[in-house]
């Protein structure tokens, strides 16, 4: 039970958790200014903006850099793991979402008049743009900050 006392009580696991949760609540935001029409399933996707995911990593580096030191090789190692989770959502989720529209279309083509073919459509909102990543890695960051200041 300690152990479980030691994570509800990490501040910086806790604060990337927040900074996630609040890019997901963003991305309804966004979605009800933009479409006009409340969507909870944004809250769950993936995509979008901002990016969720370079939300987390970012605030967990900064979090790891702000408790044990700029220098410290904890915050290198959480540093790496950030650049890679925002390239994979900027570069092969996006390349993945790409080439599932271009398959979706080549299916809705060739199948247009034989409605044989009953396969699910692939999911297209894979990955995020690189605006989509920059938007939540400063998220991110800027949480983690505000969050120290207020704490």
């Amino acid at each position: 039970m300690h152990d479980f006392d030691d994570i509800l009580n990490n501040r910086v696991l806790l604060i990337a958790l927040l900074a996630c949760l609040i890019a997901q609540v963003l991305k309804l935001v966004i979605e009800l200014g933009k479409n006009r029409k409340f969507n909870l399933r944004v809250l769950v996707a993936t995509g979008g903006m901002p990016s969720a995911h370079s939300a987390l990593v970012t605030a967990l580096a900064t979090g790891v850099g702000q408790t044990l030191g700029f220098a410290s090789p904890e915050f290198a190692i959480a540093t790496i793991f950030a650049i890679i989770v925002m390239y994979d959502a900027a570069g092969v989720r996006q390349a993945a979402g790409k080439q599932a529209r271009i398959l979706n279309q080549i299916i809705d083509e060739l199948f247009q008049e034989h409605h044989k073919f009953n396969e699910d459509r692939l999911k297209e909102l894979l990955g995020h743009t690189p605006v989509q990543v920059i938007v939540g890695s400063a998220l991110g960051v800027v949480i983690s900050w505000v969050a120290r200041l207020a704490f």
